[in-house]
């Protein structure tokens, strides 16, 4: 149990600093598309992190995914909608 959630922190927390670390660092020598690509991964990662473990009432439940999933379809509807109205 502890150690299922250690590893549920430990690889979003190494993906979120990984992307951070690759846009910090190397910001003069990589190319904006893959700054933007970087930084994507980092707010992903993060993103999950929120969903999955801060808000415990996503995880209630026999089908814990169910939460998860729409509210990942939520987030990428409200994201085309801002892109195209916006």
């Amino acid at each position: 149990m502890i150690s299922t959630i250690i590893t549920g922190l430990l690889i979003p927390f190494a993906g979120t600093s990984l992307g951070a670390a690759m846009v910090f660092f190397f910001s003069k020598q990589i190319s904006a598309n893959l700054q933007k690509i970087f930084t994507g991964f980092a707010a992903g990662a993060m993103l999950y992190v929120v969903v999955e473990e801060l808000i415990p009432e996503m995880s209630e439940g026999e089908h814990s995914n169910i939460g998860t999933i729409s509210f990942s379809i939520g987030f990428v509807l409200m994201m085309i909608l801002d892109v195209a109205l916006g």
